[in-house]
C-alpha cells in the first residue's frame, strides 16, 4: 500500500511539473523573440555601416580585425553577435513552427542559456487548463508513476529476503 501511495505521489509530482512545459515554452519563445529583435537591430546597423563603406559583412569584419586592439576586440565580439543572431533566429523560426509536443521532443530549441535563465527567472507556475497542458500533465503522471513503480520493483528484488533451504531432518 505504501508503495502505491509513493508511486501516485511521484506521478502527481511529475504531472504538476510537466504540465508547466507549455507555459514555460511560451515564455521562452517570447524572450527569444525579444533577443532576436534586439540583435537584429545591431546586425542591421552593422550591415548598413559596412554597405556605406562599400564592404560586405565579412569584409567589414576582416577590416575591423586589422585595426587597433579595440577594433580587433570589437570585430571578435561582432562576429559572436552575428553567430548568436543566426542561431537564435533559426531557433525562433523552429519554435514558432512547432507544436508543444514537437518542442518537448526537441530540447535543442531551448539551447540559449541566457534566454532560458531569464525565462525561468520570470516563470510563474500556472494551472494548466488548456488541452495541451492537461495532456502534458497526463504524460507526466504516467511517466512519474511508471518510473517509481519500476524503481521500487527493482529495489524490491534486490532487497528481497531469499528463502533458505531447510536442512532435512533425519
Amino acid at each position: 500500500m505504501i508503495f502505491r501511495v509513493i508511486a501516485v505521489t511521484g506521478g502527481l509530482a511529475c504531472a504538476a511539473g510537466l504540465s508547466q512545459f507549455p507555459e514555460y515554452s511560451q515564455q521562452y519563445t517570447q524572450r527569444l523573440s525579444g533577443a532576436v529583435d534586439e540583435l537584429s537591430g545591431v546586425v542591421v546597423q552593422f550591415d548598413a555601416d559596412a554597405e556605406s563603406l562599400g564592404l560586405s559583412r565579412d569584409a567589414a569584419l576582416a577590416e575591423l580585425a586589422l585595426g587597433s586592439r579595440m577594433a580587433q576586440a570589437r570585430a571578435q565580439s561582432m562576429g559572436q553577435v552575428l553567430e548568436r543572431h543566426a542561431r537564435l533566429s533559426a531557433d525562433l523560426a523552429a519554435l514558432k513552427g512547432s507544436t508543444n509536443i514537437q518542442k518537448a521532443l526537441n530540447p535543442l530549441y531551448f539551447s540559449d542559456a541566457d534566454v532560458a535563465r531569464a525565462a525561468w527567472g520570470d516563470f510563474k507556475p500556472a494551472v494548466p487548463v488548456t488541452p495541451e497542458g492537461l495532456g502534458f500533465a497526463g504524460v507526466g503522471f504516467v511517466a512519474g508513476y511508471g518510473l517509481l513503480v519500476g524503481l521500487m520493483a527493482g529495489l524490491g528484488r534486490v532487497f528481497r529476503r531469499k528463502e533458505r533451504p531447510q536442512a532435512a531432518e533425519a
